[in-house]
């Protein structure tokens, strides 16, 4: 794709000259457009990836404030990046689109309905205390609130019944292994390696879904692994950045930069697990992210190098000694596996999960389209309601569809947004690992 940026432009602007290069790589092919979950359902050229590639290459030309229909279809990019694993061209379509999304943010004046709702979630969702403080008070009123929304006009309704409908009826309590500690090896592990892993707990998993985080706590320890949650760990920031606020998105990631730099100084690391799929693309970024930092890039280079998801640590553990034979068999439950969108396009880990579910005796089920989002990605349930409840209505039938006993999964927005409609229980990936060898049924 020609671009038209001026040379003068270009010398002084370090995101400028990455969009120029980006935008070079277009071909103008569209292949991007029949994997893309918004053109899909819309069929509109400007909710495809090219068009909104088209869209971002105007506003950053003309250098003006962004247009209401430039941010209308911006803001339905839910961030898939199923255009990314499509295009054969190579388009780094993802940072594209911060770069389109920040110049928004900085040009354009949202409505005021819009703007309260975006900085009431960057205010809210990286703030565990916050978070659960909020999610208990929305639980207590929510009877009362979806009365009193119908009050409200059509737009911020449809908002705040998203929104209250996602809150559990009970927030389930704070466990041990959803904050800071170390958590040492299994002594039963006999004579595997052994491994200091720090693990990333998130902000929302701990709220909504501790067990997660125990479970992933009590497979590694059983295998051999020293789980370490460090202290000054939080947000990976990908709620900031988004949504455009880069500058909360890469404070947050210098916070995590520096508290693991600091641990893996003074004793170690030898990975750092990600729980949830879509933080683990955003520390799997912070490299890229933090390139132009002199006083972090190569700490954040070596953070995003030792990121990875407790699948792919799984497979290593085995690669270095086959794992033990499961204890339980799950051989003869169904289970329907869900490829989360930031594991399958953003971390480009479509095989492994599965391929490590096979070791624990589970024969993992794919849905239809395996590759469209659900719509949950991230804050785009409560943005987006109307085209989230499309895309998750369909990606529940294609589940339902494999009649399963259990659906799983590596990513909580995913596994929070399927499971509020699955028939079925929903869960994480590492809770089954965990029941098979040895760990809890998660059924229950």
């Amino acid at each position: 794709m020609q671009t038209h940026f001026t040379a003068d432009r270009l010398a002084v602007s370090a995101t400028l000259r990455d969009a120029d290069a980006i935008l070079r790589k277009c071909v103008h092919c569209g292949f991007c457009t029949a994997t893309c979950p918004t053109f899909v359902l819309r069929g509109d050229e400007l909710d495809s990836p090219r068009g909104r590639i088209y869209l971002i290459k105007s506003m950053l030309e003309r250098d003006a404030p962004a247009t209401e229909t430039e941010v209308t279809h911006l803001d339905r990019c839910l961030t898939c990046l199923s255009c990314m694993t499509t295009c054969p061209s190579g388009v780094d379509y993802g940072h594209l689109v911060e770069i389109g999304r920040e110049h928004v943010e900085r040009t354009y004046r949202r409505p005021l309905p819009d703007r309260w709702m975006r900085r009431a979630l960057v205010w809210l969702l990286p703030h565990g205390g916050r978070f659960r403080a909020v999610m208990r008070l929305a639980g207590a009123v929510r009877p009362l609130g979806l009365a009193v929304s119908r009050l409200l006009p059509l737009a911020v309704r449809r908002r705040a019944e998203a929104a209250l409908r996602a809150v559990p009826p009970v927030l389930p309590p704070v466990t041990s292994g959803n904050r800071p500690g170390v958590f040492p090896a299994d002594p039963g592990a006999g004579d595997r390696p052994r491994l200091r892993v720090g693990l990333h707990v998130g902000c929302v998993q701990p709220v909504l879904a501790p067990q997660i985080n125990d479970a992933i706590i009590r497979l590694l320890t059983r295998l051999g692994c020293e789980v370490v949650v460090t202290a000054g760990v939080g947000c990976c920031g990908a709620v900031a950045q988004h949504t455009g606020d880069s500058g909360g998105g890469l404070s947050a990631a210098r916070a995590n930069v520096a508290a693991w730099e600091a641990e893996r100084q003074a004793r170690g690391l030898e990975a750092i697990v990600v729980s949830a799929s879509g933080c683990g693309s955003m520390v799997k970024d912070y490299g890229h992210l933090l390139k132009d930092d002199p006083q972090l890039a190569a700490s954040a280079a070596g953070v995003a190098a030792l990121a990875c998801d407790v699948t792919e640590l799984v497979a290593r553990l085995h690669a270095l000694m086959p794992l033990p034979p499961p204890v339980t068999d799950l051989s003869g439950l169904r289970v329907a596996y869900h490829a989360a969108c930031s594991l399958q396009h953003g971390q480009k880990l479509r095989d492994q999960p599965k391929a490590v579910l096979a070791l624990a005796g589970i024969t993992p089920l794919e849905p239809r389209d395996p590759h469209l989002c659900c719509g949950s990605a991230g804050t785009y349930s409560l943005l987006q309601p109307d085209l989230s409840q499309q895309l998750q209505e369909r990606k529940v039938a294609t589940l339902e569809a494999l009649t399963p006993q259990v659906i799983t999964g590596g990513n909580i927005g995913c596994l929070t947004h399927i499971g509020a409609v699955a028939p079925v229980p929903v869960v994480h990936t590492a809770q089954l690992l965990d029941w098979a060898w040895g760990g809890p049924p998660p059924l229950s």
